[in-house]
């Protein structure tokens, strides 16, 4: 049993290093090549993401399905046929996808706001081939429950990725050069990861077989969840068009347009995943018990897992935001150099609570198959995003981008909290736990923001962070647990109670 918690807790480290370097490989970026430079790469990305969800999105998720199956039954030439006629399937749409984007080049060129975002995509490009071949030995070792490997190789890709633009990038590089660098970092990364994937594949006892007709399943299976990701991952690339234009409709000129859409996508808003990345275990951890609940119709299970879910998600959010509140603008000089980048931090705070929310309600929806449904929420939601980026850009400048969001989560998430209701037959009393915390959260903002203000002109900017949100942060736990808004104990039996099942599965093998 300590073996086994100590390789789950290993895995978990990895994770964690994993975000941690890539957080900190966006700091370093945002001071080398600056906002406008980042803004170009971040246009480029966001189109080459949808390209990406095409050609793996579905693809892994069916492989690692069927080889879980055939692992079962102990069928390995049915496997390595598998994984084979996978490879063809994922290598031929990837290609198609490159030559259609060399072709029109032109014409792609034209959806731009500035229109070299269309080189630094095409420097991309080869990237999206080999994250082909990667997705397939992803799917395998998945579907093997090597996750150890799979948490290797991601931590391998961020490490190089971190290597090339040290190596490459320099401060004299125009803003040309340094965004076709990071791409060229981009792309050299995904080559090596495949590499590593496809060694540590074969390490661990794969094979490849004679391909067959099985490509066809493949297809057939993998098209409708591709479909509903791809509609999905659309929202960013056109964002990604529609800001910087509207930016420029606004009086700022194309520079400062891009600029400003790479300090908000760049370096603001993946500060406001922080909540989700450490909840996503959580949730982990409790769908599959959602389900099972679903199937034996334990409502009083079910009502008890999705309400704990939900609160210690709230807990988590209201955890960040009121830290983000006080001393973002802070955050953002120290972290970046740039105090627009704290603005839209402190500003933008407050997603993160139906952000959080959202993310976990669609994962349970998800886990009793209402995969659809959850996503017709996020479309409805996802609509004001658009409108206020079109109307409202023009009088709130780049803050329509996060009012808009934050109004569009908060939408989906009534829509799919009122469908768990209907759908599991359960109640969720959201609401009170959303004024308690909020209520809490008030003498944390207001403690934080004193003693940030009290320490700016004696301390250190690093020194002042630590203290002022150390301080919030031990004032807003200390106040949940007096006032037992969250069981955090619960938690940790549940994280034990998974370790221990997942220890007597593997004894029994």
């Amino acid at each position: 049993m300590k073996s086994i918690f100590k390789s789950v807790a290993l895995i978990s480290v990895f994770s964690v290093l994993t975000r941690l370097l890539g957080f900190l490989l966006r700091i370093y970026l945002s001071r080398t090549i600056g906002a406008e430079a980042l803004g170009l790469y971040q246009v480029a990305l966001s189109v080459f993401m949808v390209l990406l969800t095409v050609v793996s999105s579905g693809l892994t998720l069916i492989i690692s399905r069927m080889t879980a199956s055939y692992r079962v039954s102990q069928d390995k030439k049915a496997t390595a046929s598998l994984i084979t006629s996978g490879l063809f399937l994922s290598l031929a749409v990837s290609v198609i996808l490159c030559v259609i984007i060399l072709l029109f080049k032109n014409l792609f060129a034209h959806l731009f706001t500035d229109e070299n975002c269309i080189n630094i995509l095409i420097i991309l490009l080869p990237s999206l081939i080999f994250s082909a071949v990667y997705s397939v030995f992803r799917g395998a070792m998945w579907g093997n429950d090597n996750y150890f490997a799979l948490c290797v190789t991601e931590l391998f890709e961020m490490v190089i990725k971190i290597a090339f633009s040290v190596l490459l990038l320099n401060a004299s590089m125009s803003v040309l050069e340094s965004a076709t660098t990071v791409a060229w970092s981009f792309t050299l990364s995904c080559i090596f990861s495949a590499m590593l994937v496809v060694i540590l594949y074969f390490f661990y006892g794969g094979k490849m077989g004679k391909p067959t007709k099985i490509y066809k399943t493949i297809l057939s299976r993998s098209a409708p969840i591709t479909g509903v990701r791809i509609a999905g991952s659309l929202v960013q690339p056109l964002i990604a068009l529609i800001l910087p234009a509207r930016l420029m409709v606004a009086g700022y000129t194309a520079s400062q347009a891009m600029s400003i859409y790479g300090i908000a996508l760049g370096m603001t808003f993946p500060l406001l995943f922080l909540p989700t990345t450490l909840t996503g275990s959580l949730s982990t951890a409790l769908v599959p018990d959602i389900s099972m609940a679903m199937a034996q119709n334990d409502s009083s299970h079910i009502q008890k897992r999705v309400t704990a879910s939900i609160n210690f998600t709230l807990f988590i959010s209201f955890l960040v935001v009121p830290i983000f509140m006080a001393i973002g603008d802070k955050i953002g000089i120290f972290l970046y150099g740039e105090a627009l980048s704290g603005t839209l931090l402190q500003f933008s705070s407050w997603i993160m609570i139906p952000m959080g929310v959202t993310n976990i309600t669609s994962a349970i929806l998800n886990s009793v198959g209402f995969e659809v449904k959850s996503f017709i929420n996020y479309i409805i939601g996802g609509i004001f995003t658009f409108i206020s980026v079109m109307w409202l850009t023009e009088f709130m400048g780049v803050l329509s981008l996060p009012f808009g969001m934050g109004v569009s989560t908060t939408i989906t998430m009534i829509l799919n909290i009122i469908m768990l209701k209907r759908k599991l037959g359960i109640k969720i009393r959201i609401l009170k736990d959303l004024t308690l915390f909020s209520l809490l959260s008030l003498p944390t903002l207001a403690i934080t923001s004193f003693v940030s203000n009290l320490f700016s002109n004696f301390i250190p900017l690093i020194f002042n962070l630590i203290i002022s949100g150390g301080l919030g942060v031990t004032i807003y736990i200390t106040l949940c647990l007096t006032f037992n808004l969250v069981n955090i104990h619960s938690y940790i039996v549940k994280f034990k109670e998974k370790v221990k099942i997942k220890g007597l599965k593997r004894a029994k093998k």
